[in-house]
């Protein structure tokens, strides 16, 4: 069974701004729901495999996390700026008709440079597998529960894109949107990045 503090912990995390919910939130504005809803499974199929993986492999994860932690935050924030450019970009809805949204595969896989991501499966391997017990059984609780909860929550926001979809059809809006989702990105992604560094160097 899951507990309360495990359904919360993920809920919360898992529907708070963060790179998926921007990036799905944007896609949903130039794209529309439809479009976004293989982006939304695949970061769930993503987030989940992280849970299970860093379920499985707590002991070994944690004994390396020291040595990988700073250069994959740094390679998965360089990927962050990438998209905050690729978002901006995006800014006139002319620009559309050359672009997609990411399918499935690409939104499970980028949530292998999502710091965010993996902070939340390794928190969840950490915080909620017993110390004692079937490991498979509890990887698999985790795994499924994980997969339950975080679905819902990104829909949300490639709804809410969606929603807004209509309002931004005059190009100015969409512009500005996008702009914005750019810059919340990048933001992020120095936020990240800093509070990497400076547990790096503590």
């Amino acid at each position: 069974m899951l507990d309360t503090a495990f359904v919360s912990y993920v809920t919360v995390m898992s529907i708070t701004p963060g790179p998926n919910n921007l990036l799905l939130a944007s896609s949903g504005v130039n794209f529309g729901l439809r479009k976004t809803l293989p982006m939304t499974l695949g970061i769930t199929l993503g987030c989940s495999l992280q849970c299970a993986l860093t379920t499985s492999l707590l002991a070994v994860l944690l004994s390396w996390m020291a040595v990988i932690r700073l250069p994959m935050a740094i390679v998965g924030c360089s990927y962050l700026f990438w998209l905050s450019w690729k978002i901006f970009r995006s800014a006139t809805p002319q620009s559309k008709a050359e672009q997609r949204p990411m399918r499935l595969i690409n939104g499970a896989l980028f949530q292998a440079v999502n710091p965010k991501a993996w902070l939340m499966a390794t928190n969840v391997a950490i915080l909620f597998t017993p110390p004692q017990g079937n490991m498979l059984h509890h990887t698999l609780v985790n795994c499924l529960g994980f997969a339950v909860l975080n679905f819902p929550c990104v829909v949300i926001w490639a709804l809410m894109g969606d929603r807004l979809r209509q309002a931004l059809q005059v190009e100015w809006k969409l512009k500005a949107f996008n702009t914005l989702m750019a810059g919340l990105m990048a933001l992020t992604a120095l936020w990240l990045v800093v509070d990497e560094l400076k547990t790096a160097w503590s």
